[in-house]
């Protein structure tokens, strides 16, 4: 766990910085409250921080509220420091959006036990985020999320005039795998599936559950030629090996059917599922274990 020390004071930055990294934290620190904000403005910025009240620039409570008011943000957990004793103090504190307030000096051993408190409410959170957003089977994406994900890329597209593809794979002949093995041998070649799939994309792609055994992928900035290759991949992935389960080795093919919007915009997001949904009847129709890609006229 990374914790963000913001603390003006050298010496109190300082103790406080090896304190934590004596406990088995990994600490990163800023000496005032704008290159606190700095630090979190990264992607990879820490989620539990410890502010100090009174910093110039910025003031601990006031990186409170901007952390709290930043709803684009990760969850991130805040320990307000301070020699400030009265109760109105600790009130105004909870209200910028503090989860936790204590008195300096403080004591180490105290302060110890709140962050590991602090901690384990992270790791709650992360694990409920986790849960809401992802399938619980074969742990992509959910439903809901993918497709917010590819609301997002539209528009992404549109505003940076970029390329955008989509493309839904489906499980050849899944019901006869039910059917022969039953529905927990069906699970397991629905997991590994998607560990294939996923291995295929690229690092900025997105795959998610979209119904049943169908997965949908969003390959932003994917033109025609690129997107092709991309679910190519995918297929052969799938296809390569048989999946081993405890009852048998089972060979599973996928159809893909893809779709782009080479001219950023020009396809919706319904418009872009239902050319990618046509292309993938035509790969069934014409044999399965195929990819086939839309054109305008399937929207």
């Amino acid at each position: 766990m990374k914790i963000l020390v913001a603390e003006d004071e050298p010496i109190s930055r300082m103790r406080l910085a090896r304190a934590l990294q004596a406990w088995g934290y990994s600490v990163e620190v800023a000496k005032d409250g704008n290159e606190a904000w700095r630090i979190l403005g990264e992607s990879t910025g820490p989620m539990l921080l410890i502010f100090d009240w009174m910093m110039p620039g910025m003031d601990g409570l006031e990186l409170c509220r901007r952390v709290k008011g930043d709803t684009d943000k990760r969850f991130h957990y805040v320990i307000v420091l301070t020699a400030r004793t009265d109760m109105q103090d600790i009130v105004s504190a909870i209200e910028s959006g503090a989860d936790d307030f204590m008195t300096k000096p403080y004591h180490p051993d105290e302060l110890k036990v709140r962050v590991r408190a602090g901690v384990r409410i992270l790791q709650l959170q992360t694990e409920l985020q986790l849960k809401a957003s992802h399938d619980e089977l074969t742990s992509v994406l959910s439903r809901r999320m993918v497709l917010e994900m590819l609301d997002r890329e539209v528009e992404r597209a549109r505003r940076h005039a970029q390329p955008l593809a989509v493309a839904i794979a489906d499980i050849d002949h899944f019901k006869v795998v039910n059917d022969t093995y039953g529905h927990p041998i069906g699970d397991e070649v629905l997991r590994q599936t998607a560990s294939r799939i996923g291995g295929s994309l690229r690092k900025n792609d997105s795959l998610g559950r979209y119904g049943g055994e169908e997965f949908l992928v969003v390959l932003p900035s994917c033109e025609e030629l690129a997107a092709t290759e991309v679910a190519e991949r995918i297929r052969s992935a799938v296809s390569a090996q048989p999946i081993v389960t405890a009852k048998a080795s089972i060979h599973v093919t996928v159809s893909v059917g893809l779709a782009t919007a080479p001219g950023a915009g020009e396809l919706g997001r319904d418009a872009l599922i239902l050319a990618a949904d046509h292309a993938l009847y035509r790969a069934k129709t014409a044999g399965r274990d195929r990819v086939g890609v839309g054109t305008k006229d399937d929207s």
